[in-house]
C-alpha cells in the first residue's frame, strides 16, 4: 500500500520535510537567544541609567573598548568644548524619523585628552548634502558635562558603510580611533551621548534615553518556529494517509471494473 513512498515525488517531499524540522528548531533557538540577549541588554541599560555618574576616565582610556556591561553608563567629565574641530555624522534621524546629522564635538579634558561628545541631532540644510550645516555653539569655558557612555561605531556592528571622500568635516561613523587620527591627539575610547548641560534653545536635540522596557517579539517568534517544526511531520503524515486512501480507492475502482459482469 505504501510503495508510493519510493516514488521520486515522495522521496523529495520526505527529504524536504526532514530538512525543515531541524532548520525550524534552530531558528526557534536563534530567536530565543535574541530574546535572552534583549532581556540581558535591558538590565544593563536600566542598571547603567540608574547608577550614579562616574568620571569618564574611570571607564575608558585612549584606545580602550567600551565593554557591553558599561553600555549607557552615566559618566561625567570636566574640561571645555573645541567647536572648531567638531564634525557632523551623516544620515542620522531624530525621534520623528527626520533625517539630519549628529553633532560630534571634541571635549578637551583637564589633562589634555579628548572625549568625543555627541551633542545631539540637527536637521540637514534642506536638500544639500555637502554644505556644512549651521550648528549652535556649545557652552564656552570650562564646564562639567554628563552623558551616556557608548562604544565606538563600526560597519560590522551598525551596518553603516564608512564611505570615504565625504565633504569636509562630515563622517559616517562615530569612532574614537578615526577621530584620534584626524585630531592627532589622544582620544578616549568610545564616546558620550550628552545629557547635561541641556542646549540653549533646545538645539541640538539631545538623544533620548533608550527604551529598556520592551523585549520585542523574539520569544513569540521562537514558539512559532517550534510549532512549525512540529507541524511538518503532522502535515507529512496527513498527506501520507490521504495518498494511501486515494490510491486504495483507485485500486478498488479498477478491481470492480475488471470483474466480469454477473449473468
Amino acid at each position: 500500500m505504501y510503495r508510493f513512498l519510493l516514488s521520486r515525488q515522495w522521496v523529495i517531499l520526505t527529504l524536504v520535510a526532514l530538512a525543515l524540522i531541524p532548520t525550524m528548531i534552530e531558528l526557534g533557538f536563534w530567536q530565543l537567544h535574541r530574546h535572552e540577549h534583549r532581556v540581558a541588554l535591558n538590565k544593563v541599560i536600566a542598571d547603567s541609567l540608574a547608577a550614579e555618574p562616574v568620571p569618564a576616565e574611570s571607564m575608558t582610556a585612549p584606545g580602550a573598548k567600551v565593554e557591553d556591561e558599561d553600555l549607557y553608563r552615566r559618566v561625567t567629565a570636566k574640561g571645555h568644548f573645541a567647536p572648531a574641530d567638531e564634525v557632523v555624522v551623516r544620515r542620522r534621524t531624530n525621534a520623528e524619523d527626520r533625517v539630519g546629522y549628529h553633532v560630534l564635538t571634541p571635549f578637551v579634558l583637564d589633562d589634555g585628552k579628548i572625549l568625543m561628545v555627541n551633542r545631539g541631532w540637527i536637521p540637514s540644510n534642506g536638500a544639500s548634502q555637502t554644505a556644512f550645516p549651521k550648528i549652535p555653539a556649545p557652552p564656552e569655558g570650562e564646564i562639567t558635562v554628563t552623558g551616556r557612555l557608548m562604544p565606538d561605531q563600526t560597519t560590522e556592528d551598525s551596518g553603516i558603510k564608512n564611505v570615504e571622500g565625504l565633504p569636509d568635516r562630515q563622517v559616517m561613523l562615530i569612532n574614537s580611533e578615526q577621530q584620534a587620527e584626524r585630531l592627532g591627539k589622544q582620544v578616549l575610547g568610545g564616546y558620550v551621548e550628552l545629557t547635561s548641560p541641556k542646549p540653549q534653545g533646545g538645539t541640538p536635540e539631545l538623544i533620548a534615553a533608550p527604551d529598556h522596557d520592551s523585549i520585542g517579539n523574539h520569544m513569540a517568534y521562537a514558539v512559532q518556529w517550534w510549532l512549525f517544526s512540529a507541524g511538518v511531520p503532522i502535515g507529512w503524515f496527513v498527506l501520507l494517509r490521504r495518498e494511501a486512501r486515494d490510491r486504495a480507492a483507485e485500486n478498488e475502482e479498477e478491481t470492480a471494473e475488471a470483474e466480469p459482469a454477473a449473468v
